[in-house]
Parts: C-alpha cells; sequence; structure tokens
C-alpha cells in the first residue's frame, strides 16, 4: 500500500502560503509529493522554496494558468488533476497549499488507507477542518464553513477535482474542461476519519490578505476588485478560541506572527461593507441552533460525498 500527496500553488510565497509547512507535513507519511507550480510573478520565490526542501520524495510539476480556458476558478481544479496525474500510490492525500496536517494524525491515517485498500466501497476519506481567522488562537466554527471535506481518494482516473478545487467527483466521459457541470458526475463514497486539516489561509498580514483576495477574485473571473484596504478581520472577540496544539511543522511561521495590534479585540464595528456568513445574522442564528440544540452538527448543509 503506497499514499501520494499533491498540491497545486501560484506565487504562495508572496501570498504568505504556508507551502513548505504544508509539504513537510506530509513527507513522514507519504512515499511521493506532486507539486504542480504554475508561473509566478518575478519576486515570489516559491519553486525556490520547494526545491530546497531536503527530499527525494518531492516531485515538481512546473506548468502555466489560464484563465482564459479554464475561468470561474476552474484553473484550480485543472491544476490540481495535474498534480494528481502524476501520483503513483493507491490513495492520494491532496493539501491546499493553505493546509498542514497535524503529526498525531499520521497514523490514524495511514492505518485507514491499509485497512480500506481492498474495500472498493470506499473511495476516499473525509477529514474535518480547524478554520483559523485573523491568528493562530482563533477559529470560525459557524454554519456556512465546511467542516468536513474530502482529502484523500483513491488512484483512479475517473475521480476528478470539482469546481474550484474544494473537493472531489467521479466523472465519466470528463472532456477535460467542464469542472463546473454535474452532467455524468456522482458523490464519491466516503468514510470520516479522526483526523483534521489545519486551515491557515486566513491567517496572513492584513495587507498581504488584501492581496491574496483580489488574486482570487482575479482567478473566479470577478472583473472588479473588491478589496482595497488592509484587510479588516473584524471583531475577533466573537470568534471560538482554539486551544489545542498546531503541527510542530508550524512552529517557527507562528512565531512570525506580527500583526497583533492591526487585529481588532476592542469590538470596533467593521468597516469592509462585504461580510462573510460568519458575519451574517442568519448564519450566526443558525450556528447557535446548532451548538446548543445539535451538539455541533451542521444541519441545512450541503455535502459533495456520501458518508
Amino acid at each position: 500500500m503506497t499514499i501520494s500527496a499533491f498540491t497545486m500553488c501560484r506565487n504562495a510565497d508572496k501570498l504568505y502560503y504556508p507551502i513548505k509547512e504544508s509539504i513537510l507535513s506530509a513527507l513522514p507519511l507519504v512515499d511521493e509529493f506532486v507539486v504542480a507550480i504554475g508561473k509566478s510573478d518575478d519576486d515570489d520565490r516559491t519553486l525556490e522554496i520547494i526545491k530546497s526542501i531536503d527530499s527525494d520524495k518531492i516531485k515538481i510539476i512546473e506548468t502555466e494558468w489560464d484563465m482564459n480556458v479554464f475561468p470561474n476558478g476552474t484553473v484550480h481544479a485543472q491544476q490540481t488533476d495535474v498534480a494528481k496525474s502524476h501520483c503513483l500510490g493507491n490513495w492520494l492525500l491532496y493539501l491546499q497549499a493553505d493546509e498542514v496536517l497535524h503529526e498525531q494524525d499520521h497514523q490514524e491515517i495511514k492505518a485507514a488507507c491499509e485497512k480500506h485498500l481492498m474495500d472498493l466501497n470506499i473511495e476516499g476519506f473525509l477529514l474535518q477542518y480547524h478554520h483559523f481567522w485573523g491568528d493562530y488562537n482563533h477559529v470560525v466554527r459557524s454554519h456556512g464553513w465546511y467542516n468536513e471535506e474530502i482529502r484523500i481518494i483513491r488512484n483512479i482516473p475517473e475521480i476528478h477535482s470539482w469546481q474550484s478545487a474544494q473537493s472531489f467527483r467521479h466523472i465519466t466521459d470528463f472532456d477535460g474542461k467542464s469542472y463546473r457541470a454535474k452532467e455524468n458526475t456522482r458523490k464519491l463514497k466516503v468514510k470520516k476519519l479522526n483526523a483534521a486539516i489545519y486551515h491557515y489561509g486566513w491567517v496572513r498580514p492584513p495587507q498581504i490578505m488584501t492581496a491574496k483576495m483580489n488574486e482570487m477574485d482575479k482567478n473566479h473571473s470577478h472583473k472588479l476588485t473588491q478589496y482595497q484596504n488592509e484587510f479588516d478581520f473584524g471583531d475577533m472577540g466573537k470568534l471560538s478560541q482554539f486551544y489545542a496544539s498546531h503541527p510542530k511543522v508550524m512552529g517557527e511561521r507562528m512565531n512570525m506572527l506580527n500583526w497583533s495590534e492591526d487585529l481588532n479585540f476592542s469590538g470596533r464595528p467593521l468597516e469592509r461593507t462585504f461580510k462573510f456568513k460568519h458575519e451574517r445574522l442568519r448564519y450566526r442564528m443558525l450556528s447557535w441552533i446548532e451548538n446548543h440544540l445539535f451538539s455541533g452538527k451542521q444541519i441545512f448543509r450541503y455535502k459533495n460525498f456520501d458518508d
């Protein structure tokens, strides 16, 4: 039984993605780690950083991103599929460039992959999520934020990245472009693991958070620049605090956090006009109901999998 890890990225260094930590977090678990790196800006060091990792498990695939052929965020799915296509393992572990594994979960993942290797009714595994927001001490636990997602799949050609690469689907006779079409697709049959993804996509200096959001808007074919000023993370006091340990590989990066004084711990009103789901009254009410009446289980949620 072998496990491959795979990811895709572009401009990961300048946009403050913990890509090195992500790769390092999985290396002890996997037999290879395939990285599809899109051509980045001249002031970005992503390729150099990944090449500096001392491991013969890493396989780098240099690519070009084409948002004209793959608009509306589907370039993320296409690039994910590029990396997947170079994997050799029986099972494939997918980590996005801002997702990190905790070393305490390695054995759980490996044992599940071994146990279900011959059980073809299991096409993948769900991992739980910690969505960090603003810093490393606060997380979003809210209706509308996925609390689990497919991150391990079988290595079969018919399984493809889905939409903007958040998840995966089985696609029959795939045309190589229609990552948002539902025709000839079905959800994967998956099993939930007692293991988690530590998602650091919302932990960045405010000015870099703005740059990242605008970059994502471009990738999703948005014509207007939505964010202008330093990103406002909102009232941090309304978030849940995180008291457990982080993956060891994150230690150095966590020590680099130097924007705490820019975060709002005073309760001042939100300055940006756009509100995320966890900031909207409707979702806050749903979250209260889920947390107090359903032991945190999300109700009326969309699932892109069969568990």
